[in-house]
């Protein structure tokens, strides 16, 4: 079981995918990754738990490496004053929104949202430390929810094509 936790952890980890994937690896396709099955819960726990510590990692790790490449004279040149125009412009809707915003951004579980843009996107911002790790709580929570739900639809047969919502829902030939 410590394996198959492990892994799932690992997985989480993955930029783009994050809990998006582990979630559904650990509770429908156990097999595939050769894990072994585990309860439903306990996936879902160890999942978000790894995706706030990834939140937390990312968030942390930008400063550093921004005063790192920011010694690079064609990052400052180029890419930096690039950074700033978009922050000033975003600086609006997170004084209008806040954490609110970005929790809502890293929670819901499509392509290019999540920890890792939410992380980034809230450092440009320069959002502090306390408001980000709020967001991050909060979008994670939103996202395993999200995800959780889904695949207890699929795993009981109410999402999919031979599906409840299928025969209500579409058009039968």
């Amino acid at each position: 079981m410590f394996r198959t936790m492990a892994i799932l952890f690992v997985l989480t980890f993955i930029p783009a995918l994050e809990l998006r994937f582990s979630i559904p690896a650990g509770m429908l396709f156990p097999d595939a990754l050769r894990l072994r099955p585990v309860s439903w819960p306990a996936v879902v726990a160890v999942c978000t738990l790894a995706n706030m510590i990834l939140g937390v990692l990312v968030f942390e790790v930008l400063g550093p490496v921004f005063t790192f490449v920011r010694r690079w004279v064609w990052f400052e040149r180029k890419i930096w004053p690039w950074l700033e125009r978009t922050r000033m412009r975003l600086h609006p809707y997170v004084e209008k929104y806040g954490e609110l915003g970005v929790a809502v951004f890293i929670g819901i579980p499509l392509p290019g949202s999540g920890v890792y843009t939410g992380a980034f996107g809230a450092y440009l911002l320069g959002l502090d430390r306390r408001k980000f790790m709020v967001a991050n709580l909060v979008g994670v929570l939103i996202a395993a929810a999200a995800v959780t739900v889904l695949c207890l639809g699929v795993a009981r047969g109410f999402v999919g094509p031979d599906s409840v919502w299928a025969r209500l829902f579409l058009k039968q030939h």
